[in-house]
């Protein structure tokens, strides 16, 4: 199963969500494009917050210097991102692919995150509560659906917010695959206890 990790926008909770779905399944992990956060990477993360030994975490075909649009941070390293470029590693096992910000964040002058999604992919989107969350889901869902993309079902991220989740839900007929909470951290254990949680979910899918 290759499942990819997209969210409604930047900072929604993406890397934990992934962190998450790798314990559970025990998956090989790969960020296609880092940009910025060289030194503490999401995959330094996922590495940090696994706890199983069967997960490799596989090198990211971009690095960027600057935490910033990919488009741009590959600019300012006087490259050109080129999706040819972007080989998904070889793997027996599950595969957790992380998307970096939305589905429309720009990659080069023509391609888009969006365009990383392969046919044999299941998508997750990862939807974090606040003013405007409702539209940036149902836009995101809107786009992969346009496309004719396997959604998977949605992650919630933060404290229960029924009248959110409800409309998402009942207008994407989506299910929802767990919802994270708004922990004081994260670590191997909290990671590990999600995992319990969304498992047989995310086996469902």
């Amino acid at each position: 199963m290759k499942l990819f990790i997209t969210g409604i926008s930047t900072d929604v909770g993406k890397t934990i969500a992934s962190a998450i779905i790798t314990e559970a399944l025990e998956a090989d992990y790969w960020k296609p494009i880092q940009a910025g956060d060289l030194n503490d990477s999401d995959s330094h993360k996922i590495q940090r917050y696994i706890s199983n030994d069967k997960s490799v975490i596989h090198e990211n075909s971009y690095k960027l210097n600057t935490p910033a649009s990919p488009h741009l941070a590959a600019e300012l390293d006087g490259i050109t991102i080129d999706l040819k470029n972007i080989i998904e590693p070889k793997t027996i096992n599950h595969l957790v692919i992380e998307g970096a910000g939305g589905v429309f964040v720009p990659l080069n002058e023509t391609d888009f995150v969006l365009d990383l999604i392969q046919p044999d992919y299941k998508v997750i989107v990862v939807s974090r509560h606040y003013l405007g969350s409702i539209n940036h889901t149902l836009l995101t869902i809107e786009a992969l659906n346009n496309r004719g993309i396997n959604i998977a079902g949605i992650i919630f991220n933060g404290n229960e917010n029924l009248p959110t989740e409800t409309i998402i839900l009942n207008t994407t007929q989506l299910k929802c695959i767990g919802r994270i909470e708004e922990e004081p951290y994260f670590d191997q254990n909290v990671i590990s206890e999600y995992a319990d949680l969304f498992r047989d979910n995310i086996l469902k899918i």
